[in-house]
């Protein structure tokens, strides 16, 4: 069975929800780079109840009505990759966590780089949240969605006086 898509519309573009069976596989942003997330060939289909439930969850957070997400993930990665996921989710609502704080927490402290990669490569932004990762200076760094949506993210979660990285 393929893999099921839907589009919905967000503050910072359309996104788009992919569930793979009755979890949530991610969440790309309308200008996806391409093979970001390998997820293969799609189906559309609106009506798939855990990207219904996505994105109830998902307009809740926006409108400032939910701090926490309750969707079952399905995560499709390395090792390496799905413990700094599910470090990822870990990371409370309105806080940071700098690539070294996740590096020490799955107990690789020499591979800040490669969680930056990995922070990367999260195929379900927003629900594990990678935008509340941020470089040890406190300057934000790269994200897949653009530094103006991490930025955005950051605000609605009150985060307010970081700095973009150039």
């Amino acid at each position: 069975m393929l893999p099921m898509y839907k589009t919905i519309p967000s503050p910072m573009g359309q996104l788009m929800l992919v569930a793979r069976d009755t979890k949530l596989a991610a969440i790309l942003w309308e200008n996806e780079r391409l093979n970001r997330v390998r997820l293969g060939p799609l189906e559309e289909d609106s009506r798939h109840p855990i990207l219904k439930e996505t994105e109830r969850q998902l307009m809740e957070y926006f409108a400032g009505q939910r701090r926490c997400f309750d969707l079952e993930l399905d995560f499709v990665g390395t090792d390496f990759q799905t413990r700094v996921w599910q470090a990822l989710l870990t990371i409370p609502f309105g806080e940071t966590r700098s690539y070294r704080d996740i590096a020490l927490q799955i107990g690789q402290p020499t591979a800040v780089r490669a969680v930056g990669a990995a922070n990367g490569r999260n195929p379900i932004s927003i629900i594990a949240p990678c935008h509340r990762v941020i470089g040890t200076s406190g300057s934000l760094t790269g994200f897949a969605g653009g530094l103006a949506a991490k930025q955005f993210l950051l605000s609605l979660e009150g985060q307010q006086s970081l700095q973009l990285a150039f």
